[in-house]
């Protein structure tokens, strides 16, 4: 029984660090995509958060913090301080907003509604640094972010949707 227990530690530990390597992966491969001309400079898709929302599914919650922080370090080291802070908020905050709503089997949101969560909280995270950071001339990006979050977080959700089945047929990945 104690290398049954074992062997799911090892198990954890590979998919969270197999997950963070992805998500750094997809940040990095997201950073060559020009900004969108129409919307805010800086905004992006979030393609390093297709890692979290499986990791949302298969991992516990500290897993799924730790890709989190993973990323959040990422930008620290790629482009500086202000955006590791960003970053964090809204990794910490979008990561526990997803894993509540994955696990709360009382309320069905599907991943839909999880990854457009995940986006809102994650603009939302990086709106409330920016506060302190910048004033609360930042408040007026609240409606845009709304709108941003909507789309970025369907698009996220879909390509999990679609790419989930091939992706737990991996073993490590099984439930």
């Amino acid at each position: 029984m104690g290398n049954v227990k074992i062997n799911r530690r090892l198990i954890y530990v590979a998919r969270g660090s197999l997950l963070a390597a992805v998500a750094v992966v997809l940040s990095i491969l997201e950073s060559f995509i020009p900004d969108i001309p129409f919307v805010l400079p800086g905004m992006k898709l979030g393609l390093g958060n297709l890692a979290v929302l499986l990791a949302v599914e298969i991992c516990p919650l500290p897993m799924v913090i730790y890709i989190a922080c993973v990323r959040a370090l990422f930008s620290l080291v790629t482009r500086g301080a202000t955006a590791f802070l960003m970053s964090f908020a809204g990794a910490i905050l979008s990561s526990l907003v997803m894993y509540l709503l994955a696990q709360n089997k009382s309320l069905h949101f599907g991943c839909l509604g999880i990854g457009v969560a995940g986006a809102f909280t994650h603009n939302l995270g990086q709106l409330m640094v920016a506060f302190f950071v910048v004033g609360e001339a930042v408040a007026g990006y609240f409606p845009v972010l709304v709108l941003f979050s909507v789309v970025t977080g369907a698009i996220t959700s879909l390509v999990h949707y679609f790419t989930l089945p091939a992706i737990t047929r991996i073993s490590i990945f099984r439930h």
